[in-house]
């Protein structure tokens, strides 16, 4: 589906994750006069998005008949933010929500529409390389699920779930898991600096190590990472000393699968409110 069908579209929540999915709907074909963003107290990145797209900024989507409504607000204000959009919810919305741990009966409680896709996506999608887990409400047809799917995929790859559970994994994997290779990398370039390395130094190898490892996962889409891994690794060598570590009974597996685990048990905790 071309997103040049589809309109208008509106932003609540103009915010980084908000605007990251805004230029790519721009980039992919809608038509800036198609997107309306609402926002009742703009900062500056928004205002000059507006101005130098041509999209429409408005305080409240007042007089407005939304073809999709997208809500990127945090979850901790959506109430509130869907009392005052639900006066222009009618028949023809489609309801495509980012915000984490919000479920789909929330969401149709707050909004009046059973015509809700709840997804989550996450930050790599502001260059066009996140990845965002999505699920379809039961009033969700075969062409709504189309018009999400050309939305969402305008900041990268989608996948869809049957059980609306798994999002809270998903958030839990991958709308958190930027974070854990930032972290990654500063626990790498801090080992470096450790090390006896100078620290910009450490930082500059952290970085590019963890770049060139995800271009050549990109590269090789069909050989799994633990090949790669194993490719990286020659017997008895000192990759093998580290993973020794790494894979041991307290390493990377059971550490990222606590990390996982508390981040899902919070997801849960946002929906329950």
């Amino acid at each position: 589906m071309s997103l040049q069908t589809i309109g208008p579209v509106v932003l609540a929540g103009a915010g980084k994750m908000g605007l990251a999915l805004a230029r790519g709907w721009l980039a992919a074909g809608l038509e800036p006069k198609n997107l309306v963003l609402v926002d009742p107290n703009p900062g500056e990145h928004t205002i000059t998005f507006a101005v130098k797209t041509g999209a429409s900024l408005v305080p409240n989507a007042g007089g407005i008949a939304p073809a999709v409504l997208v809500l990127a607000v945090k979850p901790q204000i959506i109430g509130e933010v869907m009392a005052q959009l639900r006066p222009v919810v009618g028949a023809q919305t489609l309801v495509v929500s980012i915000a984490a741990g919000i479920s789909i009966a929330q969401i149709a409680t707050g909004l009046g529409t059973d015509r809700v896709v709840r997804t989550m996506p996450n930050t790599p999608a502001q260059i066009g390389k996140g990845v965002t887990g999505a699920v379809a409400g039961s009033d969700v047809g075969a062409d709504d699920r189309q018009t999400a799917n050309a939305l969402l995929k305008a900041a990268g790859q989608v996948t869809w779930f049957d059980d609306e559970t798994a999002l809270d994994a998903v958030t839990a994997v991958s709308g958190s898991g930027p974070a854990y290779v930032f972290n990654l990398v500063e626990a790498l370039a801090a080992a470096g600096v450790a090390q006896g390395l100078p620290e910009e130094q450490a930082m500059m190898l952290a970085r590019q190590t963890v770049i060139g490892a995800a271009y050549l996962l990109e590269a090789e889409p069909t050989i799994s990472a633990g090949t790669l891994r194993e490719n990286v690794t020659s017997p008895k060598g000192t990759t093998a000393a580290a993973l020794e570590v790494l894979m041991g009974a307290e390493g990377f597996g059971p550490l990222l699968d606590r990390a996982v685990t508390a981040a899902r048990k919070r997801s849960e905790e946002l929906g329950r409110g």
